[in-house]
């Protein structure tokens, strides 16, 4: 997230000026390289480096928000953008459930894999291995996009002049009509962008965070609080929770978003959101069918409303900007939201070990104090939707 953090601006100034294709090409590229070394890797640091260049060299969701808005009618935008947001959703459930069922594949499946074979000697491997060949494939597919962003031949000295000449005429056009022509704004001075971009960043704090403390939680033992879930187990539960955002953003966000509106959702999802995970550590206390059933549920139901605050604000932002800064715009947004997720494991993993060691405590002992941080993170989120803060571009 530090990596993307330095570079997000770049790929999206550089999607801006050369088309979102080739960005879109070079970020699945450099999963499939440094996702595998990163499987590889035989000591911390290099384990470190490869993340690191993974993110400054994977310049891919900014570009792809822009995409997905450039390919559809306005009144359509809410899909497009709901499928980003989904994938993005999926990717973050999937990934650590991927993990959960291939990692150690030695220990876990060992009349298929030997301790001295290669999964054996590196045992998380296997699912760094099965993301390369899944973005491999994907690497190749984007080969047959179609670009969306169009612009004038600039070697092509006839056209220069054409051009040229019809800028001239209209300029004089202008002139003798008394109207100026209007200077490109700047993204840092766009409100409606940059209010947006915000609120984005607390949310995505909150979702990182809460994505680092979830598995924490799961694994932990009972007497911590926890479900003493095997990671298998937490594999099971977040696969789930795949599938059920799928279904949700492709058929009811884009509804309620014409209905409500992307603001009003992403509201509503906020105000949920809060006494559901504050009902996270009495699931704990259940066992059996109800633990497993309940706990599905609100997991499901947790990721339905985290998605859809964020497939608000992916429109917000991209309705803030014309097509030719909306590459560098969401550039900016992937800025400040890597640099926010970059805190969010450190943070939630540090809030986690300090609430274990405050079980006795009278006020939010244990994993209570966990779920009430996070919700006030996700009460600051939702107070800055309101005016005067958010802002929305009305053309």
């Amino acid at each position: 997230m530090f990596g993307r953090a330095l570079t997000s601006v770049f790929w999206g100034l550089v999607a801006d000026r050369y088309g979102r294709k080739p960005v879109i090409i070079m970020g699945t590229a450099s999963v499939v390289i440094f996702n595998t070394l990163f499987g590889l890797s035989v000591n911390f640091w290099m384990a470190v480096l490869t993340r690191f260049l993974l993110g400054s060299l994977n310049g891919l969701l900014g570009p792809i928000k822009a995409y997905a808005c450039e390919i559809f009618r306005e009144e359509h935008q809410a899909l497009g953008l709901s499928t980003v947001s989904t994938a993005w959703g999926i990717g973050l459930i999937i990934g650590p459930a991927l993990g959960g069922f291939l990692a150690q594949p030695a220990e876990k499946y060992p009349n298929l894999f030997s301790s001295e074979s290669l999964f054996g000697k590196f045992p998380y491997f296997l699912p760094c291995l099965c993301i390369s060949l899944f973005a491999f494939g994907v690497t190749i597919a984007a080969f047959w996009l179609p670009e969306t962003l169009h612009r004038h031949n600039d070697d092509d000295d006839s056209c220069d002049v054409s051009y040229d000449a019809l800028e001239s005429a209209s300029a004089e056009v202008k002139e003798e009509e008394g109207r100026e022509a209007t200077p490109k704004k700047s993204l840092l001075k766009n409100w409606p962008l940059m209010s947006s971009i915000i609120v984005y960043c607390v949310f995505s704090l909150h979702d990182m965070a809460y994505s680092e403390i979830f598995s924490l939680w799961a694994n932990s033992p009972k007497k911590l609080g926890g479900l003493n879930y095997s990671t298998q187990m937490v594999g099971e539960v977040l696969a789930i929770t795949g599938f059920s955002l799928l279904v949700f953003q492709l058929s009811l966000y884009p509804f309620l978003e014409r209905i409500l509106g992307p603001i009003m959702v992403a509201r509503i999802a906020g105000v949920l959101t809060i006494p559901l995970l504050t009902s996270y550590p009495y699931i704990a206390m259940l066992s059996g069918f109800g633990l497993a059933f309940l706990l599905n549920c609100a997991s499901v139901v947790k990721n339905l409303l985290s998605v859809s605050i964020i497939t608000g604000l992916f429109i917000l932002q991209n309705r803030a900007v014309d097509q030719d800064q909306r590459g560098a715009a969401n550039g900016i947004a992937m800025t400040g939201m890597s640099l926010f997720k970059a805190a969010g494991p450190a943070g939630g993993g540090a809030l986690f070990s300090w609430a274990q060691k405050r079980l006795d405590a009278s006020f939010l002992p244990g994993s209570q104090m966990v779920f009430f941080v996070l919700n006030v993170v996700e009460a600051i989120g939702v107070l800055m939707t309101f005016k005067p803060f958010l802002a929305q571009r009305h053309d």
